[in-house]
């Protein structure tokens, strides 16, 4: 018995280092995983950002048509936190980008006077 012992000596070092390169490789695919949903996430927050910027540059210029409806031309830029949002107005048409970083999101917005009341047509997200 003795004998049968000795000639398997190495055989838990070898599954140790199987179970051990099993484990490395488990623990890897899961940090990569990981910081794929990290830098998604991060990503999908820009972009959110500059689509909120957008819309609050897209109100305000429906604010200042109000006020001078026959006005065509370019707002003020306005810095909001880190972001950006510039606002053009051409014959009722809003055009609002926001910008968060490096993500840039556009919004355009149809508006028109009639019979005296100040209608929105049309509001969406453009590229």
């Amino acid at each position: 018995m003795k004998k049968f012992l000795n000639n398997q000596s190495g055989q838990s070092l070898i599954t140790l280092l199987f179970f051990m390169v099993i484990g490395i490789t488990v623990i890897s695919a899961a940090t990569l995983v990981l910081a794929a949903g990290i830098l998604s996430a991060g990503n999908a927050e820009k972009g959110m950002n500059a689509y909120y910027l957008a819309e609050s540059g897209a109100e305000d210029g429906i604010l200042y048509l109000i006020r001078k409806p026959t006005y065509s031309g370019t707002l003020p830029s306005l810095s909001v936190g880190s972001g950006q949002v510039s606002v053009s107005i051409n014959s009722g048409t809003i055009t609002s980008t926001g910008t968060y970083g490096t993500t840039v999101k556009k919004i355009q917005v149809n508006t028109a006077f009639v019979s005296g009341a100040f209608n929105i047509s049309s509001w969406k997200e453009i590229n």
